[in-house]
């Protein structure tokens, strides 16, 4: 999970790609989390961040085809790659939105998250301990300064009695009744590569690499506690 890799140094390919769209500045009230322990499960809710992380986790512990309702977002023509039922297809300024509501074998959607890493996926289906519920919407751009109001995590929404999905999501925070994470972004400078000179402009954008703090923001059962962790990626 690529907030949990910046808390424990680890600046891999998947932590650089989630902060490409990320300029300058300070972005408040990222990667929202919220969690109740319940009687034999957590419920769990998520800004679109963890959209992916909790797809890829869910449809891990399913070895058959399961019904499968929701979005694939991407820049890329993946008509050709889908083995699967689409049923619409959205184009508008080069952001293609691929429906879909059919069965699917898991192995399908996690090939194409591993070949694509920048596709955003959207979609909720249930398995024999949990249900997962994505908006089947694209996330909207955040801006620096944004998000000043009160945050809210409901993007993403999981029912589970898996611990192990629990410990990476909150990860530090131990047992809890409530709890609700927060992260600030401040990205305080962009890290060209040293040959730019001799790469086209796509190309600088893609390896360049952003610098910064974040800031975590745990509120476990009323207590508020504070933590950072530098980011290079």
């Amino acid at each position: 999970m690529v907030i949990k890799k910046i808390f424990d140094k680890v600046f891999d390919n998947e932590v650089h790609l989630a902060f490409l769209r990320f300029g300058r500045g300070q972005y408040k009230n990222k990667y929202l989390l919220e969690g109740k322990r319940q009687a034999k499960k957590w419920a769990i809710k998520t800004g679109f961040e963890y959209s992916n992380f909790l797809i890829r986790k869910c449809l891990e512990k399913i070895d058959k085809p399961v019904a499968i309702k929701g979005i694939i977002v991407s820049t890329l023509d993946l008509k050709d790659e889908l083995e699967f039922e689409i049923k619409k297809v959205s184009n508008f300024q080069g952001v293609r939105k691929y429906v879909i509501d059919t069965e699917i074998e898991p192995l399908k959607i996690l090939n194409l998250m591993d070949k694509y890493p920048k596709t955003f996926f959207a979609l909720s289906f249930s398995g024999d301990n949990f249900v997962l519920k994505i908006k089947a919407k694209a996330p909207a751009s955040g801006k620096p300064g944004k998000g000043d109001g009160k945050p809210v995590a409901d993007f993403c929404s999981l029912k589970t009695d898996n611990k192990e999905i629990v410990d990476e999501l909150f990860f530090g925070v131990g047992e809890f009744k409530d709890v609700s994470v927060r992260y600030a972004i401040d990205i305080t400078d962009i890290v060209y590569p040293a040959n730019m000179e001799s790469l086209k402009p796509a190309e600088i954008r893609e390896l360049a690499k952003r610098k910064g703090i974040i800031s975590r923001i745990v509120d476990v059962d009323g207590v508020e506690k504070t933590s950072e962790a530098e980011l290079v990626a």
